[in-house]
């Protein structure tokens, strides 16, 4: 059964406005305009896929296989949100190299 419309939108919303706020207030507070961007494959890792983190140590082979075949299952709809939130990531970073070129500074 497939996502709604309205529940798809929102979910684009408040994906990139949740990715958006957490880098903006990490490059703040880090001074790294592009911190959250480098963080998210590994927040999408956690997302996707519901393997431990000391599994990919322990079985790096069956958990990457594992992932990849999760990954590859992922329907337009969820894929369409989680590029939304690395946009949002993204989009923090630019915002903060913009307010810093314009002699904004932050913390």
């Amino acid at each position: 059964m497939g996502v709604g419309i309205p529940v798809l939108l929102i979910s684009i919303l408040l994906f990139f406005v949740l990715f958006f706020g957490i880098g903006f207030l990490l490059n703040m507070l880090l001074r790294m305009s592009w911190i959250m961007a480098i963080i998210y494959p590994i927040v999408f890792i956690c997302i996707v896929d519901n393997i431990k983190v000391i599994e990919y140590f322990r079985k790096p082979a069956q958990s990457f296989s594992q992932l990849g075949h999760k990954i590859l299952s992922l329907q337009v709809a969820d894929i369409s949100i989680l590029i939304s939130g690395f946009l949002g990531a993204i989009a923090a970073g630019v915002v903060i190299r913009m307010l810093r070129a314009s002699g904004y500074r932050m913390f």
